[in-house]
């Protein structure tokens, strides 16, 4: 047994000798392998970087500052870096935070209301009492829910109410603009006033604007013709436009008053112009909503006893609900806010955050939940600034590496298709496909291949998001521009071409 054992030992140790400078080959092979594919790699990104360098190193951006992040966007890792720590203002790019930390704290499926109640009692065809009509911050509320409000209450047989018509706008604070919005947009669209309790006048979701066209006049002389949608007695057109003769131009301008609802129309109208047409903001938007709820009605044959016109006041906890609607859900709004960018909704989400969360509806506290959210997903919170939930503010502040590292870590949540589907598609001629990349980057290889947001401000550009290689490899990018004079069209290319370039390469 002792020499079987020292035979065994002996045969195992010589068999190990003569197969180990096998080992030490394939060892080597397999560095020498890790070492080509480390080159390889180290070639790649070199010639990434000079690729992107070379775009921003024109004239043009002179003067300006770039922040550029991209990053695998399997790993993480970043492939290049440009002023990725710097911080910027990120204009639209802000919706980028605001969305996906409404995802997280709401939930794709939540859904905003609103409410008709009263605290009185129904006698017969009468209603004895007040009737509230109670927002709760829905930018989706058109004029035909309204109307639907009102046929509601009358299939209900109600005829006349004994009371007033109220509206309920305290779900959120009574703040309208953010702290850093220009006075000089606040009459238009982008700069609208924030209430729980507002109007819509279409399918844009445009909350707390009215539609203003203006359309020729069949006599020279007289002014032109003044259509608003929905119709409404609380805002006052003036018009000081005029009719003139056909070989004219047209020069036509819409814009409210500060701080009242009178919409002044001025400018000449030829006799074969074509409309023109503007969303115009509503100063106080809760009682738009009021008025044309008291529309409805009417129109619905209900008529008031002893009402005043638009009161607003929170509603007894001790009210009956009469009717009631539900939004879209959180996902379908995700696509008129980030696809168009609806700077509206960016402020809404942030209010409802901080309602949900905190129990108060203001930017305050949901800047805080946006902010929190942020540091979950592995964004730095000392290298943020946040003063809205839009973009609007020239004082947020974020770096690229930033943006990018957000951008990679929301891949792993559940509503992540979500969000990736709001984002604006590159070359994609559908509004609600495309959005406001839809007449960018329209040819291959980029063209429906880019899923990006856009933002822009005055002297502020940028576009963020996610591009496949020809090859397959998932890209994420990050770039911001600031304090550039030049025209739009020449930084939009700057990122374009990163974009295209992204698409172009290979690792």
């Amino acid at each position: 047994m002792k020499n079987f054992r020292k035979t065994f030992l002996l045969v195992f140790i010589i068999t190990v000798l003569a197969f180990l400078p096998l080992t030490e080959q394939i060892q080597q092979v397999s560095l020498n392998a890790s070492d080509e594919l480390t080159a390889e790699s180290v070639n790649q990104k070199a010639d990434l970087s000079a690729q992107i360098n070379e775009i921003l190193s024109i004239e043009q951006l002179d003067g300006s500052i770039a922040g550029v992040s991209v990053r695998d966007a399997v790993t993480g890792e970043v492939l290049y870096d440009k002023n990725g720590d710097t911080r910027l203002h990120p204009a639209s790019n802000m919706k980028l935070l605001t969305s996906t930390a409404a995802l997280e704290t709401l939930g794709k499926e939540y859904r905003f209301s609103t409410e008709v109640l009263t605290d009185g009692n129904q006698k017969g065809k009468v209603l004895h009492g007040n009737l509230y009509l109670k927002g709760k911050g829905d930018p989706t509320l058109l004029e035909k829910d309204l109307d639907q409000f009102a046929e509601d209450l009358k299939k209900q047989g109600i005829k006349k109410i004994k009371g007033d018509l109220i509206g309920d706008d305290t779900w959120y604070d009574d703040v309208r603009l953010s702290l850093d919005l220009n006075w000089s947009d606040e009459p238009y669209y982008t700069g609208a006033q924030v209430s729980a309790l507002t109007l819509s006048p279409d399918t844009d979701y445009d909350a707390g604007t009215v539609i203003v066209e203006v359309l020729p006049a069949d006599k020279e002389g007289e002014p032109a013709q003044v259509r608003m949608t929905p119709e409404n007695e609380y805002i006052t057109i003036v018009n000081k436009s005029k009719m003139v003769a056909a070989d004219q131009s047209k020069d036509i301008s819409i814009e409210r008053e500060h701080g009242s609802n009178n919409i002044v129309i001025e400018g000449t109208m030829p006799i074969d112009g074509s409309a023109s047409k503007s969303w115009s903001t509503v100063w106080e938007p809760t009682g738009y909503a009021v008025d044309v709820f008291k529309k409805s009605l009417e129109d619905e044959g209900i008529k008031f006893i002893g009402q005043s016109d638009t009161i607003t006041a929170s509603t007894p906890e001790k009210a009956k609900l009469l009717t009631s609607k539900h939004s879209m859900t959180l996902e379908e709004l995700l696509v008129p806010f980030m696809k168009l960018s609806n700077n509206g909704h960016g402020e809404v989400l942030t209010k409802e955050m901080g309602k949900v969360v905190h129990g108060e509806g203001s930017w305050d506290k949901g800047i805080e939940v946006i902010e929190d959210t942020m540091t979950d997903l592995g964004v730095n919170p000392d290298t943020i600034l946040l003063r809205d939930g839009s973009g609007m503010s020239h004082k947020n502040y974020i770096p690229a590496n930033d943006l990018s590292q957000l951008l990679f870590a929301v891949q792993q949540k559940e509503w992540y298709p979500a969000f990736e589907y709001s984002l604006p598609v590159a070359g994609e001629s559908e509004r609600f496909t495309g959005g406001t990349l839809r007449s960018r980057m329209k040819e291959d290889p980029v063209k429906g291949n880019v899923l990006a947001k856009t933002g822009s401000l005055t002297s502020v550009s940028a576009l963020s998001g996610y591009v496949h290689s020809q090859h397959g490899e998932k890209f994420i990018f990050s770039v911001m521009i600031n304090n550039y004079l030049g025209s739009s069209g020449g930084i939009r290319d700057v990122e374009d071409r990163i974009a295209t370039v992204l698409a172009k390469h290979e690792f």
